[in-house]
């Protein structure tokens, strides 16, 4: 039997994040775990250096802050009552690491995660932080890619399906 207490959904905020969000609070409802929703915002101080940091103090509050907000417009009152929804900002520069260390000191037992799907040269240059999730995490992580086939219906929907 599969036993899954933890579930993290890791956004960027994008479409195909609002994707797996939906995938994470359905499984997190059907197994009766914890919703966690972590967004790893970008380390400007990192990515600049100190000299661009202090040129602008509160940027990388402003950031953190930013990304708060749009993390508590994705989560509903269930999600915070039922799914008991933690909603997480962390700040690095290399995200897929992040995401597999708040796995692992959480006791996550699925990440799902958004997949933009971007073309190979794109791949290449870039990188995927999907993919290094999947090849480090020490749990299972799905991949949602959006638009895709939905697995995951509005509850009128399933309603009129049974009728």
């Amino acid at each position: 039997m599969i036993r899954i207490k933890n579930v993290l959904v890791a956004t960027d905020f994008s479409e195909p994040s609002d994707a797996a969000l939906n995938y994470g609070r359905e499984l997190a409802r059907s197994f009766d775990a914890t919703l966690h929703v972590l967004h790893v915002a970008d380390s400007i101080y990192m990515q600049f250096g100190e000299a661009y940091s202090g040129v602008v103090p509160g940027l990388q509050q402003e950031v953190e802050e930013a990304a708060r907000k749009q993390l508590d417009e994705r989560l509903d009152d269930e999600d915070r009552t039922v799914l008991r929804a933690k909603p997480v900002i962390m700040t690095a520069i290399a995200k897929a690491a992040a995401i597999v260390d708040y796995a692992a000191e959480h006791a996550i037992d699925l990440i799902v995660m958004g997949t933009h799907g971007r073309g190979a040269i794109s791949h290449l240059l870039m990188g995927s932080v999907a993919e290094r999730v999947v090849r480090t995490a020490g749990c299972p992580v799905l991949t949602v890619h959006h638009p895709e086939h939905e697995f995951v219906l509005p509850d009128a929907l399933v309603a009129v399906e049974r009728a």
